[in-house]
């Protein structure tokens, strides 16, 4: 589906949601939401104030960031120190990963964005017009954003992502009066736990209810699709990741990754490890369990099969090398050469698993194309 279409079809249940409860406060209209599957943060309501809790945001965390949304115009409650107190609806913001950016665009929110980190890898088109009419202004490397070019933007937030307690250059940016908000949807491992930081986008936006309706059709795309998958009577083996010097990288049992493999009905070679990150494996333990793998899904920035060959003659040893039945998640890139997957993947896990379904499965899905993937020849 065309994500225009989708968008459209998005405002059109809008108006059939009825999950929410709506609550008028003079000229704001406060949309309560749920939360199914993200466990990484949480909200609740106290009139027309939200209180958002961030309870994990980074790997090992043993608490988390506390953030007070007021409405514009409106008494700022009695609150605790360390909360961190926004004006909503934001004017601005800047973000910092572009997985924040289909947030935004599904959110019909992309004017918003005022800034961004290396903005070649943006893919979203909506946000590249954005970039290149000058509204979207380049902030350097992610981590040490131009804090000049940051003063003159003076956005309302900057959202940002950590992977410790140490807030590095973030500390800096509360320093000069701009909100940090942290997002850790990347910590998430339910697939549908991920898209649902649709929804904590939107409580920065009063959009609670129009993130309900992307949300529902996405949930419902992805479980008829793992209900369809689930219904294959075969289940082929999956390798997955690449050599990266001298560790073979590739997610653990309790992985993202892993999790969307399952559902897709396939049998993941390492799904009963219970790391939830990224296992670093010598090529023989890999080539031990997995050289008689069904298929190879996910082989970082290959693009043919002759470079992996070329990058290491050992990977000629694996079955579906030799059958060829590799496949890349970048079969679509931006006009700078951004991932397409690594900027839309986390919000649609639906078009990911009919994907592998369609990989592991073709016969489930015959009229189906291959969105994020391809075969590598």
């Amino acid at each position: 589906m065309k994500h225009s279409t989708f968008l459209f079809l998005c405002l059109v249940l809008v108006g059939c949601n009825k999950k929410n409860t709506e609550t008028n406060y003079g000229d704001v209209s406060v949309s309560k939401t749920s939360i199914r599957y993200a466990e990484g943060f949480n909200v609740t309501y106290h009139g027309n104030v939200k209180a958002v809790e961030v309870t994990y945001p980074f790997q090992g965390a043993t608490s988390g960031y506390k953030y007070l949304l007021v409405q514009k115009g409106q008494t700022v409650p009695e609150h605790d120190p360390s909360v961190r107190v926004i004006t909503i609806p934001l004017n601005d913001l800047v973000c910092t990963s572009t997985t924040h950016i289909p947030l935004l665009d599904y959110l019909d929110e992309s004017d918003k964005l005022i800034g961004f980190p290396s903005t070649d890898y943006v893919s979203s088109e909506k946000v590249r017009r954005r970039i290149d009419e000058g509204m979207v202004q380049d902030l350097g490397m992610d981590k040490s954003i131009n804090l000049e070019k940051l003063i003159i933007l003076k956005p309302d937030i900057v959202m940002g992502y950590t992977i410790s307690s140490d807030f590095g250059q973030f500390k800096k940016v509360e320093e000069l009066g701009i909100p940090v908000v942290i997002n850790s949807e990347y910590l998430e491992k339910h697939p549908l736990g991920r898209a649902e930081w649709i929804k904590f986008m939107a409580l920065f936006f009063n959009k609670e209810k129009e993130a309900d309706s992307v949300f529902n059709f996405i949930e419902k795309q992805y479980l008829e699709t793992r209900t369809l998958g689930s219904a294959a009577k075969e289940k082929p083996s999956v390798l997955s990741g690449v050599l990266y010097g001298d560790a073979w990288f590739l997610p653990g049992g309790d992985n993202y990754a892993s999790r969307i493999l399952k559902d897709a009905n396939c049998l993941y070679l390492w799904q009963d490890d219970p790391s939830n990150g990224y296992l670093q494996l010598g090529f023989e333990a890999v080539y031990e369990k997995a050289h008689a793998a069904d298929l190879w899904i996910g082989v970082g920035t290959f693009s043919t099969l002759e470079e992996i060959k070329n990058a290491d003659y050992r990977y000629v040893r694996f079955k579906p090398f030799t059958q060829k039945s590799v496949y890349t998640y970048n079969a679509r890139k931006g006009a700078k050469g951004g991932s397409e997957f690594m900027e839309l993947g986390y919000l649609r896990p639906d078009i990911i698993l009919k994907d592998l379904v369609k990989i592991a499965h073709p016969e489930m899905l015959p009229d189906y194309e291959l969105y994020f993937h391809k075969k590598l020849e």
